[in-house]
């Protein structure tokens, strides 16, 4: 089949195509094309553990666990009909196996004390026709809503349209600093649209992981690719990093902190915990030397006997400076900053070792010299010839 027939829905993990005009369309599970992929690194093992309980995703990343009782034999990537609050959904299994338990265990979804929503059957072709044309709907859908509720004077922000697979109901996901009256504007979607409405608030990073997008990194926004639970994130963070309070530089494309400043919070403060404390100067016989800089990873501590210049700085290990305040306060005083060992650094070293990167360049020619003379030579003997 040509590529031209086939189109590709990232936002739901599938690619659709046309399978005949009485057939209706196709459409198959493409792992790696959606947000939030998951990876079975269990298959192959079965425990028996959850082998009736199946992870289902549905639009972006909303995803849940439904429980097969029908007796069918359903696998990774079945487009199945699953019970909805209202009628019924359209949904494709992400995970089924010894794998959904542990997901669960993940979530903080235990069997016995939910109680799961009901998988009916596989989705035959006209439940996939009807899916794809309730989600046709959701661009125009979500243009319009955004002009009724511009129009009705709310503060808020439509970000995405999510249709039930049997097109009876949409998700309306919206953005909002304050509280928001729907009254109105419930009435006039469902005079608009003929469906159900529901308004689901989501936050900044929610919207952005929705969207999805690149990161300053280059890669993938964190929010779109494989965070389910946001943390709060404040400036704190930054600074424990010794990075700029630069609001620019700090904040991502949703606006807020980025997610990716809780990475090494960790690290630092595991490091930190080992650095000391200084709140004066160090006291050695040739004088006081002050704190400048602090390598935090590396646990070195930068000195100097100038309070106001960096020119010449002093490193020491940061047990050695646990030791001369303990001296300090001991009443001692170490001879000198400049006798103090220097402290080992631990230096990167490349695969390639110490060779020179433009050793894979083409040799350049270099001209002998004594052709270059020969050759002025003989101009110089011509010039005079045709001076005589």
């Amino acid at each position: 089949m040509d590529n031209e027939t086939i189109r590709f829905d990232c936002f739901r993990g599938c690619a659709v195509s046309k399978a005949g005009e009485e057939e209706g369309v196709n459409c198959s599970y493409r792992p790696g094309c959606c947000k939030l992929a998951d990876r079975n690194w269990l298959g192959g093992v079965e425990d028996g553990s959850c082998p009736d309980i199946f992870e289902v995703r549905f639009k972006n990343t909303r995803k849940g666990f439904y429980i097969n009782d029908s007796g069918q034999k359903i696998n990774t990537g079945d487009l199945v009909i699953v019970e909805a609050s209202n009628g019924h959904d359209l949904g494709i299994v992400t995970l089924a196996g010894s794998i959904v338990a542990r997901q669960m265990a993940c979530k903080g979804v235990s069997r016995e004390n939910t109680e799961f929503k009901k998988i009916y059957r596989k989705a035959k072709p006209v439940d996939i026709q009807k899916w794809q044309d309730a989600t046709a709907r959701e661009q125009e859908t979500m243009i319009k809503a955004r002009k009724i509720a511009a129009e009705l004077g709310l503060e808020m922000k439509i970000g995405d349209v999510e249709f039930q697979g049997d097109g009876t109901k949409a998700i309306f996901y919206y953005i909002a600093d304050g509280r928001v009256d729907f009254r109105q504007l419930i009435k006039v979607f469902a005079e608009e649209f003929r469906i159900r409405i529901e308004m689901k608030q989501i936050g900044a990073r929610q919207e952005a992981g929705l969207i999805g997008g690149l990161g300053v990194c280059g890669r993938e926004l964190c929010c779109a690719n494989y965070i389910t639970s946001f943390q709060s994130i404040s400036t704190s963070a930054a600074r424990c990093q010794d990075l700029s309070l630069n609001p620019q530089k700090l904040a991502g494309q949703c606006g807020k902190l980025k997610c990716c400043l809780n990475y090494e919070v960790a690290n630092y403060l595991d490091a930190q915990s080992r650095i000391p404390k200084v709140h004066g100067p160090l006291e050695f016989e040739d004088g006081l030397a002050y704190l400048r800089k602090t390598d935090i990873l590396r646990e070195i501590m930068y000195f100097s006997y100038d309070r106001n210049s960096d020119a010449d700085l002093y490193a020491l290990d940061a047990s050695e400076v646990k030791r001369i305040i303990e001296m300090n306060r001991a009443g001692e005083r170490p001879e000198s900053l400049r006798s103090e060992p220097e402290p080992s650094i631990p230096e990167f070293v490349t695969a390639v070792g110490d060779d020179s990167i433009t050793r894979f360049d083409a040799p350049r020619r270099k001209r002998s010299r004594g052709k270059k003379r020969s050759r002025s030579g003989g101009r110089r003997q011509g010039k005079e010839s045709s001076g005589e």
